[in-house]
């Protein structure tokens, strides 16, 4: 792995393991921990405002951070901002006595995200050739993803010490105790400490990389016609249109853990092994789609993650058994292998190097601000017309951006010949 990826993708790769570690200690369990500060029958409602209001404010940021990034070309020092606040916002969910107050917890953890994204984005792409972007973002994806197995993994090692084993486990209506929130708010505010670990990673381990123009990598190195046609804005509007299309119908991943939770009133322990299973299908995953991506084509890559993504939501509320749940979350694992590296690598291949930040920024936020509709939405359509109805929208909605995609008209890509 060394010798495919340069260190900067490394240590960035590590910076994401434990950022998520962080933060993964947390997320899954925010909908037992909701049940504890507000009535169960409104904790959908509570999940989609939490995620969709923070991402979608985070979103322009990213957009505002992607054009700084690129101005000054100081990506490092953005990444280093946004980190940081990520890290002190998490443990502070420990002191939440209302919904709203972890609402707004999470609100900051996400204008963290919203700062840094674009410019360490930027970084990576920056740090390999053309031909490995796919593999370069997978990889980054795979480590985001391994650190979203490992803090569910202690999270579950403290709660048995702290809590018990038979009342981990035990199944129920799904609300929190008193003595459950007790031993929950130890552990949100452990989520420092991995925190800080990817801090000093990415301060010691990260190095900044000259934003060289898009003619002089041209003049030194073979680059695809399609990386420097002179159309490449109306082509990127075109795949941000349809990403930004995939995102409406997109909520956030808490929703298939809280349908496993009610469907089958799972405790606390069944949760966060469902959370582990799911990311660990996605680091599985995330390094196979990236390399298909790379040799296949990113957006053939893309077009068959988003038909499993919509196969998923259709099959997911049909689901009686709890033993189908582990198939269909090991298929979602395979869209986002296949998705993720590519999307970021075909927005790379789309755009000059020296507006990387600001399409990224473009990216990011078009998508994160569609988060809002989609997981908003998606818990309304929850609270009022039912889980069936609400996974069935989303997956409309996929499949009208997978059109949308393969409808893009195609260039044809062929080496540009040396300066």
């Amino acid at each position: 792995m060394r010798e495919m990826l340069p260190g900067n993708v490394l240590a960035l790769g590590m910076v994401s393991l434990f950022t998520d570690f962080s933060s993964e200690m947390i997320y899954p369990l925010l909908p037992t921990f909701f049940t504890g500060l507000v009535a169960p029958s409104v904790a959908a409602v509570y999940i989609g405002v939490m995620d969709g209001v923070a991402d979608s404010a985070a979103s322009l940021l990213k957009v505002v951070s992607g054009h700084l990034s690129d101005r000054s070309g100081r990506r490092k020092l953005l990444a280093l901002g946004g980190y940081g606040l990520s890290t002190v916002a998490r443990p502070l969910m420990a002191i939440a006595v209302t919904g709203w107050q972890v609402v707004g917890m999470r609100f900051l953890d996400r204008i963290g995200k919203g700062v840094r994204t674009a410019p360490r984005d930027a970084l990576i792409g920056r740090s390999v050739g053309m031909g490995q972007r796919s593999l370069a973002f997978s990889f980054h994806r795979m480590m985001d993803h391994a650190g979203a197995v490992a803090g569910p993994l202690v999270a579950i090692v403290f709660l048995s010490v702290f809590l018990g084993h038979s009342l981990l486990w035990q199944q129920g209506d799904g609300t929190a105790t008193a003595e459950q929130m007790h031993i929950l708010r130890w552990l949100f505010a452990l989520a420092l400490l991995p925190g800080m670990a990817s801090m000093l990673i990415l301060q010691f381990g990260v190095h900044e990389v000259e934003n060289v123009p898009s003619a002089r990598i041209a003049a030194k190195a073979p680059v695809t016609k399609t990386e420097l046609h002179p159309s490449w804005r109306s082509r990127l509007k075109l795949y941000l249109a349809a990403f930004t299309l995939f995102a409406l119908g997109n909520s956030s991943d808490l929703f298939l853990i809280f349908f496993a939770q009610t469907r089958f009133g799972l405790g606390m322990g069944y949760l966060i092994v469902l959370w582990v299973y799911l990311h660990l299908s996605k680091v599985l995953l995330s390094l196979p789609g990236g390399w298909l991506a790379d040799r296949w084509g990113k957006r053939p890559a893309i077009v068959c993650g988003w038909l499993i993504y919509g196969a998923v939501y259709l099959i997911l509320p049909e689901i009686q058994h709890f033993g189908w749940i582990w198939a269909t979350f090991f298929a979602y694992g395979a869209y986002y292998g296949l998705t993720e590296g590519a999307e970021r690598a075909l927005v790379a291949d789309v755009a000059p190097v020296e507006f990387w930040g600001r399409a990224y920024g473009w990216y990011h936020g078009l998508v994160g601000l569609a988060a809002l509709p989609a997981s908003l939405l998606f818990g309304v359509f929850w609270a009022t017309l039912g889980p069936r109805t609400a996974f069935r929208i989303s997956a409309t909605l996929a499949l009208a951006a997978l059109v949308l995609l393969i409808g893009i008209p195609r260039l044809i890509s062929q080496p540009a010949k040396e300066g």
